[in-house]
């Protein structure tokens, strides 16, 4: 009775993109707080190599484009555990190169799996949400989805969708019960700059931009120095599903605050600046 009432004290978390990185590390969180977790990865296998075979833990392949895949996932994880508290839309890939550089089938690709995919399991799962009239719906952004540099044009403008589409859900879900989160990671030393791609075209004009950009990536891939310890986000991920009233945004890392602060400063300035201009075309 004892292990009956603790599991059903758990929340159960969904979570794309689970087999490594920070999918992985909040997964592996989630499991040694007790919680149950439906992990999905494009290979299921990959997820019981990493975490073994667990009674709170059920590994489902899952390629976050097919939408018909998503709905089924999220209708095995329902039927398995009875619910699903939390889902987190980890998925996805980045891609390096100046805007001109990305081909519109690699931008293709990136939207479809950053944005689209995100929404593919969003919609799979929310209907289970909005019977319960609770759950924690969290998207995982970037720092370059709030403000975004060269080199990282495309990657960043995927992050900035789901940022629009974050706030949306947010107005249209909290009415219903459901919490809408999108956390702003910064830099942190996870195996995202293994599965990094790079634009296959480079043009010697964005040498001095982009191209650096993408040399400073190589060589975070050799010798990985970023700031962010993922085992940390992964706890401060445990901590906002308790939250009584989570926040909307939630940036992780000191350089995500850094650069978020430094853009509020950069856009404040430049409207000032040019507010006559502004108000210059009301009736």
């Amino acid at each position: 009775m004892q292990a009956q009432n603790k599991a059903s004290d758990s929340k159960v978390w969904m979570v794309t993109g689970a087999s490594r990185g920070l999918g992985a590390e909040i997964v592996a969180a989630a499991l040694a707080a007790g919680e149950r977790v439906v992990a999905t990865a494009r290979v299921a296998g990959d997820v019981t190599q990493r975490f073994g075979e667990q009674p709170g833990l059920l590994a489902l392949a899952l390629d976050v484009t097919d939408e018909a895949a998503a709905h089924a996932a999220a209708a095995q994880a329902a039927a398995h555990f009875g619910r699903i508290d939390v889902l987190v839309n980890n998925a996805g890939y980045g891609i390096a190169g100046a805007v001109e550089e990305v081909s519109g089938a690699e931008a293709r690709a990136v939207f479809d799996t950053n944005v689209l995919g995100l929404l593919n399991v969003s919609r799979a799962v929310l209907p289970q949400l909005r019977r319960q009239r609770s759950g924690h719906l969290i998207n995982v952004s970037s720092l370059g989805g709030y403000s975004v540099g060269m080199g990282f044009g495309v990657y960043g403008a995927t992050k900035f969708a789901v940022e629009g589409v974050s706030e949306a859900l947010h107005a249209e879900l909290a009415p219903l019960g459901i919490q809408v989160t999108v956390i702003e990671p910064g830099y942190f030393r996870t195996t995202f700059g293994a599965s990094l791609q790079q634009a296959a075209t480079e043009l010697a004009d964005y040498a001095a931009t982009a191209g650096l950009v993408r040399e400073v990536v190589r060589q975070a891939v050799r010798a990985p120095s970023q700031p962010g310890d993922p085992r940390k986000l992964a706890d401060a991920v445990l901590q906002l599903v308790k939250l009584p009233q989570a926040p909307l945004r939630l940036q992780l890392g000191s350089d995500a605050l850094q650069r978020v602060r430094d853009k509020h400063a950069f856009v404040e300035n430049e409207m000032a600046r040019w507010e006559a201009l502004s108000r210059s075309t009301d009736f």
